[in-house]
């Protein structure tokens, strides 16, 4: 039998895609996160979801992953990025057409402040694109700044935006 890994560090990202073919572009960002050792542990299934803030573009697909890693914070974001570069992504228009988009959510119980990124997510709370996903897979979830469930977050959420679940069958 097999020694079974540990992570010590448990994270939940938020893909999104809006170009090219967004369900392979979400399934290769999570082989390409496997590749630099964070552990694909739990997946939600995908979500059809309307555009937010810039709101002339295609519509999303996006998707909620749990992760293990023994990579620390800064390091996990950094993966992130790099998968992005890989997979083609270029930043020509804030909140613009992606061809994918990771996100880090939550990390352990951290909060983290810094110019390059923020741990929460700090417009985690107030995206129902987001917090439906998490929600399928981790509804008791505490926000460590907010102290609530995402469970309660999301009933919380006044986000008017759409979003679809997709049936399998439709993929």
């Amino acid at each position: 039998m097999g020694d079974v890994l540990v992570f010590p560090h448990q994270a939940f990202l938020s893909l999104g895609s809006n170009l090219g073919n967004k369900v392979e572009n979400l399934k290769r960002a999570c082989e390409k996160l496997t590749l630099k050792g964070v552990q694909v542990q739990r997946a939600s299934l995908l979500y059809h979801t309307e555009p937010v803030d810039y709101e002339d573009q295609g519509w999303f697909l996006n998707q909620v992953v749990q992760v293990g890693t023994l990579s620390e914070a800064l390091q996990l974001l950094g993966f992130c990025l790099e998968v992005e570069t890989e997979l083609g992504r270029e930043r020509t228009i804030p909140k613009g057409p992606r061809l994918i988009d990771i996100d880090v959510l939550l990390y352990d119980q951290i909060i983290l402040n810094l110019p390059m990124v923020q741990i929460p997510h700090p417009r985690m709370h107030l995206r129902r694109f987001v917090l439906e996903p998490l929600v399928t897979i981790a509804p008791d979830v505490i926000h460590p700044a907010f102290q609530k469930t995402v469970s309660r977050l999301l009933k919380e959420c006044r986000d008017p935006a759409q979003v679809i679940r997709l049936d399998v069958s439709e993929l």
